[in-house]
């Protein structure tokens, strides 16, 4: 299993668009239902920050998720944003959880 926090800042007129493309990623991923990932987003209380967390069992379910178009959609767009603060990736190393991620 492989995790991952991205965070960033997005312009304020480009917090609805982004949120809505974030909204067509989650509707992709429920409807192909893939249990090998797990992803959520977040807002931060500044309005305007994002923090995603991705958890995937395998490369595989990373291959799934980079390649669906509406994940890829929302990349491009976020990019041509021009976001305040860009994207900014790190790996995390499960040390424990109450549940059961896989």
């Amino acid at each position: 299993m492989n995790a991952v926090k991205v965070q960033y800042t997005v312009k304020e007129e480009y917090v609805e668009t982004n949120k809505a493309n974030i909204q067509r990623v989650m509707a992709d991923l429920k409807e192909i239902n893939d249990p090998d990932i797990k992803y959520s987003a977040f807002l931060l209380d500044d309005g305007k920050s994002f923090v995603h967390f991705v958890m995937r069992i395998n490369d595989e379910a990373q291959k799934t998720l980079s390649e669906l178009p509406s994940f890829q959609e929302f990349q491009r767009q976020l990019r041509e944003s021009d976001p305040e603060v860009p994207p900014k990736a790190e790996n995390l190393t499960l040390v424990g959880s109450s549940w059961d991620i896989f």
